[in-house]
């Protein structure tokens, strides 16, 4: 089990790379894409994880990145890392997953761990991989094929690969055990769930479970602007009971490939197995994927209270990363926001220490150097703040400001 190949080198493929290299892993990173594999290969990071210095340490322990399919021909276990984003109409797409899968079933060899980490719908493991591998024996004797979904949280220092438990689920209790034997080797915490179902729809519950509190919170915020309340200050005051109370924050809308997709996967398999919707996760959907369009018109009043029309008006949008401290922009709702501003009118610029350029709807926003300095702009949005950006220093301007994630106050403020 000491050959693993690792398909997709993204933000839940690398770190894990790094992790089983530091292990004493063979580990061979599978990605089509040139731009990763040359960069990595050159000792260059492309996430935010891990930087240069960490790839130059995973070379010298031997990881390798390549595009030839052939390194799985010698591979004890495979895990499989690649995007499932959703479709147009919002149905899952299995397109990554399933030419992994074709990749990896038609180069196995006998005996070897395959491990997808894609999050997906309850079924996948055994309904769509395991028929591309009927011609490569009996699962759980001649093959192993198991489930572990991701819990990569970009960003967090606190909890990595490592230290982060690692629930595992096979098609049989041997592929469980296989899983669970590899994991061990470089994870402090390995669950073992029943099976692959269980362990497809815990990564759901995870999500679903933030995805439909974070929504009560944005329609909470919605109701207590209405009644002249404080939402911030009424989630302080909950947050002080020591039970039953888990605090979430208002803001913009919900950005990542997370929160704003994996409860989907949960909703389309309802629908489409048991033919009724999962009535709480759409209502959340809804309520999550409107905020950027009311953080507009909070934005409009404000501006109509100034006498100013949004058409004409110059808007700087602080934070336009989906999470504080990291430059993934992701599902980030900045884009949402960017997009109404501009079909109003207004004229937009930016301010991110952590984005060099941003081009949302490929158009090149220009970028407000000075956060200090905002005399030249009517109106502030603030969608994300990072640490060491003191926000505090645009309330001497007397500009306008929305502060959509709580962190400043002052009489120019406004907060969602």
């Amino acid at each position: 089990m000491n050959n693993v190949v690792i398909i997709g080198l993204g933000y839940v493929g690398l770190p894990l790379a790094a992790a089983a290299s530091a292990a004493g892993f063979s580990v061979t990173g599978l990605d089509r894409s040139a731009r990763v594999v040359e960069g990595l290969s050159a000792g260059r990071s492309h996430i935010d994880d891990l930087g240069d210095e960490d790839v130059k340490h995973m070379l010298e322990n031997g990881f390798v990145a390549t595009n030839d399919e052939t390194v799985l021909e010698t591979a004890d276990t495979v895990v499989i890392c690649v995007p499932t984003p959703l479709t147009l109409d919002g149905s899952p797409d299995l397109g990554a997953v399933r030419s992994a899968s074709e990749a990896a079933a038609s180069r196995l060899q006998r005996g070897a761990l395959v491990v997808l980490e894609s999050t997906t719908f309850p079924g996948t493991t055994e309904d769509v991989l395991l028929p591309m591998f009927a011609g490569r024996g009996d699962v759980g004797v001649d093959f192993y094929l198991a489930f572990s979904p991701e819990r990569v949280d970009p960003g967090n220092e606190q909890f990595t690969i490592t230290n982060t438990p690692k629930v595992v689920g096979g098609l049989t209790p041997a592929c469980s055990g296989k899983a669970e034997e590899f994991y061990s080797r470089f994870i402090d915490t390995v669950v073992v769930a029943k099976g692959a179902r269980e362990a497809e729809t815990a990564k759901l519950l995870e999500n679903t479970y933030r995805h439909i509190n974070i929504a009560l919170v944005n329609e909470m915020a919605r109701v207590c602007h209405e009644m002249d309340i404080d939402v911030w200050d009424v989630i302080r005051c909950a947050s002080t009971k020591p039970f039953g109370f888990q605090a979430f924050y208002p803001g913009p809308g919900v950005g990542g490939h997370c929160i704003p997709i994996d409860p989907n996967y949960l909703s389309y398999a309802v629908k489409s197995r048991l033919g009724y919707p999962l009535r709480f996760v759409e209502l959340a959907q809804e309520i999550n994927s409107t905020m950027p369009s009311y953080v507009f018109r909070r934005v409009q009043d404000l501006l109509n209270d100034q006498g100013k029309a949004v058409r004409g008006s110059r808007v700087l949008l602080v934070g336009v990363t989906y999470k504080p401290n990291i430059a993934d922009q992701r599902e980030s709702p900045a884009v949402d926001v960017y997009a109404h501003m501009t079909a109003a009118g207004a004229e937009v610029v930016y301010f991110d220490p952590m984005v060099d350029d941003w081009a949302p709807a490929r158009v090149s926003v220009p970028k407000h150097r000075d956060i200090g300095d905002v005399t030249d702009v009517d109106a502030v949005v603030v969608l994300q703040h990072h640490e060491g950006v003191d926000l505090s220093a645009m309330l001497a301007s007397g500009a306008t400001i929305l502060d959509t994630r709580g962190k400043i106050d002052g009489p120019s403020v406004v907060r969602l």
